[in-house]
């Protein structure tokens, strides 16, 4: 869920409230008050914020959390086919991505440095 929330945070700059609402209408366990306070804390605008300059890298948590991709594999079916490490960065693959499967929409080091740039425009006006 964090991975998800500081993808739509701070990848593609949307409003934390976007997401959150999301996970409450979706999520079987939505708690309206530990949804709300964690999409705050990964958007780093909560009282009890992560630091603004954490942001998760989708690819380095899927190899970190499910280095032989069990899971991806399991619930992408575009996937399902390559094997072993090659379902976190099948746009790597010679060929491409198999045959449905999408190239990325961002490229995450561009946005991250997007992301640092805005909170640090953002916190040169608090002071």
């Amino acid at each position: 869920r964090m991975v998800v929330a500081s993808f739509l945070t701070k990848d593609l700059h949307l409003y934390w409230t976007r997401g959150a609402r999301h996970f409450m209408r979706h999520l079987r366990d939505g708690d309206l008050a530990s949804n709300s306070h964690g999409w705050q804390w990964v958007a780093g605008t909560g009282t009890d914020a992560s630091p603004y300059f954490r942001v998760f890298n989708p690819v380095k948590q899927g190899r970190d959390h499910d280095p032989d991709g069990d899971y991806i594999r399991r619930w992408v079916p575009e996937l399902r086919g390559l094997s072993g490490k090659e379902v976190h960065e099948p746009w790597l693959l010679p060929d491409g991505p198999p045959n449905g499967y999408p190239l990325p929409v961002v490229d995450h080091a561009e946005e991250r440095e997007e992301t640092l740039r805005r909170y640090q425009a953002v916190r040169g006006t608090a002071r």
